[in-house]
């Protein structure tokens, strides 16, 4: 049975309209939009069940508190340390970086390049995990003198702490999404999303000093994001939507919660925020501190 929202009926209806108003073409308007239909069908991934989704969205039923890469302000990001304090600190689950090193192994790091939270330099793809090894991920951090003899992890090590804190993990694989679905169906997948992101930095200063190219990239950003919402999320498959702190309202969060789709907001780092996503909007957050009031980590 093919059961599609309005949404997807009024994306497809625009659709049809645009074509036909440039093509004067009925026939050709009615072709194009039929094939993108056929072609979300044929190529959509499915989500999760609804059980397994629920059980890492909602662990215990109840709103979700993830530590951002660990929990970056209260020790080394996706670090075993960070992993451990987040569970001490009393986190439901750990967001983390995954990456490979040059000879294919998996490792915990957010960055390209190892300069902004190690001792050392170059770029991922051009070290070796023996390379990768010796560096130190506490260097850069504000409470290093306090987490000393850390090591970059491998994706096992994470994963053996995780599951010994009795932590679900939220995994950001970047590039690797689709070969960890095709490898597991039971894998929770989620889009994330920060509105005007192409075109603006994480602090909401323009990525370029060109005008047109600022305004192009704008557009862009439209373009992404009514992409997301109306049928990028179905051809994904996925579960849960993780967008910036900014733009979640008890309106975005009822539409996606209609839809089956979980809402888990980022990143929520005051006190009075996080009363707000668990007493109000009863959703899910990732943060950057679980003990005090902090400055986002971009």
């Amino acid at each position: 049975m093919l059961c599609h929202g309005e949404g997807l009926l009024s994306s497809l209806t625009a659709l049809l309209g645009v074509v036909l108003a440039l093509s004067r073409s009925p026939a050709l308007a009615c072709l194009l939009t039929a094939g993108l239909y056929l072609a979300l069908h044929l190529f959509s991934l499915e989500p999760a069940a609804p059980q397994s989704a629920q059980r890492v969205l909602r662990p215990r039923g109840a709103a979700a508190r993830i530590a951002h890469r660990g929990g970056a302000h209260d020790a080394p990001e996706n670090t075993l340390a960070a992993i451990r304090q987040a569970a001490e600190n009393g986190a439901t689950g750990v967001e983390l970086d995954l990456e490979f090193t040059a000879d294919g192994v998996p490792i915990l790091m957010h960055d390209e390049t190892v300069e902004r939270t190690t001792d050392g330099s170059g770029r991922l793809r051009d070290l070796t995990f023996d390379e990768i090894r010796r560096l130190n991920p506490s260097a850069k951090h504000r409470l290093r003198n306090k987490f000393q003899g850390e090591k970059v992890p491998t994706l096992r090590e994470a994963v053996v702490e995780s599951m010994h804190r009795n932590l679900i993990i939220y995994f950001d694989v970047k590039g690797h999404a689709s070969q960890m679905r095709q490898a597991d169906r039971n894998v929770v997948t989620a889009l994330t999303h920060r509105p005007w992101h192409l075109s603006h930095f994480g602090d909401g200063t323009p990525r370029f000093s060109s005008s047109w190219k600022h305004y192009l990239y704008m557009m862009m950003d439209v373009i992404l994001d009514w992409s997301l919402h109306s049928f990028l999320w179905r051809l994904c498959g996925v579960s849960a939507f993780l967008i910036q702190k900014n733009f979640v309202s008890q309106e975005y969060v009822r539409h996606w919660s209609s839809k089956g789709i979980q809402v888990v907001a980022w990143t929520v780092n005051t006190f009075a925020e996080k009363s707000y996503y668990e007493s109000v909007l009863e959703s899910s957050y990732i943060t950057d501190s679980l003990v005090e009031d902090c400055d986002p980590h971009y």
